[in-house]
């Protein structure tokens, strides 16, 4: 296996500025990998397919992988090969197995001669034109996401600015703008209803950018380039939303410093009324920050409070003041103290249940911000403007939060995790373990895997890294596929108790060997661990192994750097040790000689699978 850090470590201090710096970068990279002989098995498979020359971008992504500690290989469509690249089911594309695919055709390329001399045909003509390009790009979509598991990237069209009639444009019945919107519509409606495509705005990037600078005019008569090589680094960071979720790197949690951050002053100087926070021109900015922050709260982002400060003062604020946007039941951990904030960090990751390496931290002061990026060089910092009108639009271009679905779990996360400090207030109170489980009153329901379940099934696999005995992940499409297929024996467990409900925690992939039963994936989400939820989910499996006659009950553990609390489940609970290396174990249980009940203080309910 290649050392990643080798590479990471290499470029982590290299600021790249334009192309050029780009392409020297890859040149070192490349060289480390093959002195480093990295096999392709380990490598992150991403594929290209552009309709006009885009010398650069394979290169950019390669650095901006590599800075994540991500190996990318690549595959690049050859120039204007993207349609038999798609429709040849032998073609190197299929035979590559991307993890992602880039598709982007512009749309120059798609309309032809139509793009310069659209009035040239009538209205009924052109309709007719631009409904014909869209089932010729619904088909290469379909034929694509149906040849390969890989997620399906693909660009909608650049909306041009300019119309050869001008101010008559909005008269046309079909109008050559309004086509190409027409274009982007229908696209949008295909793409919402296939999962493994998702739609990268490039109507919407071009303009951030400018379409009147995006296009290098001289690089596109002498290269057919579409877009300006300058804009390429540019473009790649952008794909970074779509790479960092298939690899399991995207953050669950945000947290926030609180003054000068979610309100302007210092309320231990200021008081509740000299904050700046509301409709005026000092408050907007930081009432409109928080307002979007309780969007990412809606979306499932865990919220966490990092603040120097009088608990007292901040709570009253939390609690009255008539603008603040969050409120204290928004925040699962609330470290509010005179410690360092290193501390407080990790008194958040412990207090939730999560590693540092899944939150983002937001500070006003560079001098916190630091210390942070020297003490936990895992937590992503964000770099803070000094004018605070600029911090609606920086938290906007976080890119770290994005998941490629949203479950009912993620829109009740934050209800969740209040009701875990309920929990865990009850067990302080509670005289014993024994006591505070059965107290409890859970109630576990399990669920046979069906379309509901598979999204966050797949996310679970994605996201969950403390109670993982295998750390595999997998793809909503691979979940269909094991859900399809006799051999696998795939459930859910939902989790109640007098709290509240914890949603889908935890799920299970079975492999089915005949008389021998091998546990694919078993995993728990660290929000129920210590519940012995684990428990009964092994004797669901057990119970079902014994009536479909099975002998032998295989479990695997791969150990990672994160799941040390799934090390010893399989060792207490009967499984004895029949092959052991460093980067593997299996373990084995015997029905015909083993018994496995459900622990008798948690009901079982509804169960369905």
């Amino acid at each position: 296996m290649p050392d990643r850090d080798t590479i990471k470590n290499v470029i982590s201090e290299a600021e790249p500025k334009t192309i050029g710096d780009y392409f020297l970068l890859d040149k070192k990279i490349e060289e480390i990998k093959k002195n480093q002989e990295i096999e392709s098995e380990s490598l992150f498979k991403i594929a290209i397919l552009f309709s006009f020359t885009a010398k650069g971008i394979k290169e950019a992504i390669n650095v901006e992988c590599c800075k994540l500690g991500v190996i990318p290989e690549f595959f690049a469509g050859d120039y204007k090969q993207y349609a038999q690249d798609i429709l040849n089911k032998n073609s190197e594309l299929y035979r590559f197995k991307p993890n992602v695919v880039f598709f982007f055709i512009d749309i120059k390329s798609l309309f032809g001669e139509n793009f310069f001399s659209p009035y040239q045909i009538s209205n009924e003509e052109r309709k007719r034109f631009v409904e014909e390009k869209i089932e010729e790009v619904k088909k290469l979509l379909q034929t694509l996401s149906k040849r390969t598991s890989a997620k399906i990237v693909f660009h909608n069209f650049e909306v041009p600015c300019h119309s050869p009639l001008g101010i008559l444009e909005s008269k046309e019945k079909f109008g050559f703008i309004e086509s190409i919107e027409y274009l982007n519509s229908e696209l949008r409606k295909f793409i919402k209803l296939n999962s493994p495509i998702f739609l990268f705005d490039y109507n919407s990037f071009s303009s951030r950018i400018g379409k009147d600078k995006i296009l290098d005019h001289k690089m596109y008569y002498l290269a057919d380039m579409k877009i300006g090589m300058e804009y390429l680094a540019t473009l790649a960071k952008e794909y970074l939303s779509y790479i960092k979720p298939l690899l399991s790197l995207s953050k669950k949690c945000l947290v926030l410093d609180l003054d000068n951050t979610l309100w302007g002053g210092i309320i231990g100087e200021d008081g509740i009324e000299g904050i700046k926070l509301g409709p005026t021109s000092e408050g907007m900015p930081f009432w409109e920050f928080q307002k979007y922050i309780l969007e990412l709260f809606n979306r499932g982002v865990i919220l966490a409070i990092n603040s120097s400060n009088n608990p007292d003062d901040v709570l009253k604020a939390l609690r009255e003041h008539p603008y603040m946007i969050l409120k204290e039941n928004h925040f699962a951990s609330m470290q509010i103290n005179w410690n360092d904030k290193v501390s407080n960090i990790k008194k958040i990751a412990e207090e939730i249940g999560i590693d540092v390496s899944s939150m983002v931290f937001i500070d006003d002061s560079q001098v916190n911000r630091q210390i942070i990026k020297e003490a936990l060089p895992e937590v992503t910092v964000v770099d803070m403007p000094e004018d605070s009108s600029l911090y609606l639009k920086t938290i906007m271009e976080i890119d770290d939060f994005n998941t490629f679905s949203l479950t009912v779990e993620d829109t009740k996360r934050g209800q969740m995790y209040s009701a875990q400090r309920e929990r865990k207030k009850f067990q302080e109170t509670s005289g014993n373990i024994d006591e505070y489980l059965k107290n409890l009153n859970t109630v576990v329901t399990f669920e046979k895997v069906n379309n509901f379940t598979i999204p966050r099934i797949a996310q679970l696999t994605q996201k969950t890294n403390q109670f993982n005995m295998t750390t595999k992940r997998y793809l909503d499409t691979e979940i269909k596929n094991f859900s399809e297929n006799e051999n696998y024996f795939v459930f859910s467990v939902k989790v109640e108790d007098k709290f509240g409900d914890n949603g889908i925690t935890g799920t299970s992939i079975i492999e089915k060997q005949g008389k021998e039963w091998r546990i694919d994936i078993f995993l728990l989400s660290c929000r129920v661990i210590g519940r012995a939820i684990e428990k009964v989910m092994l004797a669901r499996i057990i119970e079902q192994a014994k009536k479909e006659g099975v002998k032998t009950l295989i479990g695997e553990f791969i150990p990672t750097a994160k799941n040390s609390p799934a090390k010893d489940f399989y060792k207490d609970n009967g499984f004895k040790l029949a092959e052991k290396k460093e980067e593997f174990q299996k373990w084995n249980f015997e029905l015909s000689v083993s018994n496995f009940n459900y622990p008798d203080f948690i009901k079982i309910k509804n169960e369905k699978a």
